[in-house]
């Protein structure tokens, strides 16, 4: 396997910065191909045992590229979540693929602290790897860093320290209590990190892909209507033997969200397909269409699997090797894969996460294609076009936000 120049030349780039300061950050855009770059400088600097940290769906694409490069290096490539399972061996080199996923804070997440585990214990060199290092707050990078002995910021034994130092704490008030807000990091951090970044974008790589988006409004049927109306008035749907309960402004926002699209999800815990209607427009309209379809909630996927029937798939493999659409759950899927046999992307629902839309949508893209057609299905007069207004302005949709957007619904 042949590497692009630019590529040779982060190789070389983040060897350097490794050899300085112990981890290089590959910030590089989707598609740049940061994984095989990744490998690269594993080669370069002659490690013997390589561990890469993914997401699960991830995992045959970088064992395919690692046979193709075909190094010196032994690689193990391993979900997060199965991290207790990996082989007691010494580790030269650590590779976290979307390492923004770390970056939860005030508190670390479960796969920050267990990746810290093993940095420390090993002391590996580290590469992190993400298309969008801090996607939603500069404020995300201390923990994707904290486990590394050599970051910039480990004279802060903690987050609250860190914060001190580089973010403009808030107090905000949510339902009656005041808590602080730690959101608003600094250009500081930013500066901070450059010398220890990489970052390369498609632009700078020669993409010249263009992404046109299109809402399509679906008129869904009386009764969807009549439920959110209901549950907006009394914020409680009771049934026989089920009961639909939104006494909360956090499970109203959930339970409109789902019903809008058709769905709903009981105080049982089991869910429901109320409403086809999304599904039966995608059959109608994308027919002749090699689709992916991201969906938000589980009983979307079975509204999917019961309009298209065997015409739709969940495993990439066979999505990439046959006519069928693929299905997939949207922050699940959203990053680590590529949908380039696809013709569109389809979202059967939207949702809350800005990192959910801006990197979603990017997985058609390749050097060569100049268009990725991508198209919203929103329920017409629902919740869905105002998470949009704000997902496009890199925004979460938050419980603030519906309490604005709930007096025009």
């Amino acid at each position: 396997m042949n590497f692009r120049d630019y590529q040779l030349e982060i190789i070389d780039k983040g060897m350097g910065l490794i050899m300085k300061h112990g981890f290089v950050y590959l910030g590089m855009e989707v598609r740049t191909g940061k994984t095989l770059t990744s490998l690269g400088i594993a080669q370069k600097m002659f490690m013997n045992n390589v561990l890469f940290i993914t997401k699960k769906k991830a995992i045959t694409s970088i064992e395919k590229d690692y046979k193709l490069l075909s190094p010196k290096f032994k690689l193990i490539v391993i979900n997060y979540e199965s991290l207790h399972k990996i082989p007691d061996i010494k580790w030269d080199m650590i590779i976290c693929d979307e390492a923004h996923s770390l970056g939860a804070f005030p508190k670390p997440n479960k796969r920050a602290k267990a990746v810290k585990d093993i940095i420390y214990k090993t002391r590996a060199k580290v590469i992190l790897l993400s298309g969008t290092p801090t996607p939603e707050s500069y404020s995300q990078i201390y923990h994707q860093v904290y486990g590394i002995p050599t970051n910039p910021f480990k004279d802060c034994i903690n987050f609250y320290k860190f914060a001190h130092k580089y973010v403009r704490i808030r107090e905000r008030k949510i339902n009656g209590l005041y808590i602080r807000d730690y959101s608003q990091g600094t250009d500081k951090i930013v500066d901070i990190m450059k010398s220890y970044t990489l970052n390369f974008s498609q632009k700078e790589a020669g993409f010249k892909t263009t992404i046109k988006e299109k809402v399509l409004h679906v008129d869904m049927d009386g009764l969807t209507y009549e439920l959110t109306k209901k549950l907006k008035l009394d914020r409680v749907i009771e049934g026989e033997e089920e009961v639909v309960l939104a006494d909360t402004p956090v499970k109203l926002m959930t339970k409109l969200h789902q019903l809008y699209s058709g769905t709903v999800k009981f105080e049982s815990g089991n869910f429901m397909v109320l409403d086809y209607s999304k599904a039966i427009y995608i059959k109608n309209n994308f027919a002749d269409k090699k689709i992916a379809i991201f969906y938000k909630f589980k009983a979307e996927l079975d509204a999917l699997q019961i309009i298209l029937h065997d015409n739709l798939t969940t495993d990439i493999e066979e999505f990439k090797s046959t006519d069928k659409n693929i299905a997939l759950q949207i922050v699940s899927g959203r990053e680590g894969i590529s949908l380039k046999e696809a013709e569109h992307i389809v979202y059967y629902n939207i949702d809350f996460s800005a990192t959910s839309y801006w990197q979603s949508r990017d997985r058609m893209t390749t050097k060569n294609r100049l268009k990725n057609s991508v198209y919203w299905l929103f329920a017409r007069g629902g919740i869905e076009d105002d998470i949009y207004k704000a997902v496009t302005k890199k925004k979460d949709y938050t419980v603030k936000h519906f309490k604005k957007d709930l007096l025009s619904l």
